[in-house]
């Protein structure tokens, strides 16, 4: 059995709180667990001692025997020291291509770039035969 330390939504409507708890990876992420180990309450300050309450020694019981914790659980368990290390090692990781637009975005704009070049070309152009060609037709509505 493939064991998480994840979060469980709990709380009412816009009113979130999270319960750490190890599952079982199939496991839905509010349904069935093995055990709390502690809670977060994301709408109290950063610096409040009761956002994120884990028992120290619970969680890295279960990781030693294999759980996996996820992104924000790991974040979590980085900031709490036993024995003077974190327990887990967490880096903040790396995505550079999350700032770049999709694919469909991307060809709009080129196709939006290409329209506003051939319009440009198309206003160069006749910019240059246009006095020319006006004159005589002012010469014909004059009279």
């Amino acid at each position: 059995m493939a064991l998480k330390i994840r979060l469980a939504r709990g709380g009412s409507k816009k009113r979130p709180f999270y319960s750490v708890v190890i599952a079982d990876a199939r496991a839905p992420r509010d349904g069935r667990f093995v055990e709390k180990i502690g809670s977060y309450d994301p709408r109290l300050p950063k610096d409040s001692e009761f956002r994120v309450q884990i028992d120290a020694e619970k969680a890295s019981e279960w990781l030693r025997k294999g759980a996996q914790p996820t992104d924000r659980v790991a974040r979590f368990l980085s900031k709490i020291e036993l024995d003077g290390k974190p327990i887990v090692e967490w880096a903040h990781g790396d995505n550079p291509k999350k700032g770049e637009p999709g694919k469909k975005a991307q060809e709009r704009a080129e196709e939006k770039a290409e329209k506003a070049k051939a319009a440009a070309e198309a206003a160069a152009a006749p910019a240059e035969e246009a006095p020319a060609e006006e004159a005589p037709a002012e010469e014909a509505a004059s009279e």
